[in-house]
């Protein structure tokens, strides 16, 4: 059993801190190759996210703590949508399309998502980063 509380959310905020990548994972999953991954992930501002997709799943972000910017783009790049999440302003979270590019901002410190996706973990090819396709 995991208690999510603010002790774990405390914990790993200050993990997140002490990250060079400005964020922590807390994975609720038993290994890479579980069929859903769920994890806490504790992001703080200036975390990098490149724009990426999932050709495999769909990827779910609910705001527990702190408030995200979700970012939605076309396949050749251009802005879909964008939505501010924030659970003090009624706005928990959403669902990701399987194949839809997309990037978030971190708003406040000590932020933290909950984030499911099916599994197998499968890494990032280059042709599902954004960036990396125009160079």
């Amino acid at each position: 059993m995991v208690l999510i509380d603010d002790t774990l959310l405390d914990k790993i905020c200050e993990e997140a801190k002490e990250s060079p990548r400005l964020r922590m994972n807390y994975n609720l999953h038993k290994s890479l190759d579980s069929g859903a991954q769920k994890l806490l992930n504790a992001l703080q501002p200036g975390s990098v996210f490149p724009i990426h997709r999932h050709n495999h799943t769909a990827e779910t972000y609910i705001v527990l703590r702190g408030s995200i910017r979700v970012f939605l783009y076309e396949d050749d790049g251009s802005l879909l949508s964008e939505h501010l999440l924030d659970p003090c302003d009624g706005n928990y979270g959403l669902e990701i399309p399987v194949g839809r590019f997309h990037s978030l901002e971190v708003l406040d410190r000590n932020t933290v998502i909950f984030e499911a996706k099916e599994g197998p973990y499968t890494p990032l090819l280059p042709e599902d980063i954004l960036d990396s396709q125009k160079k």
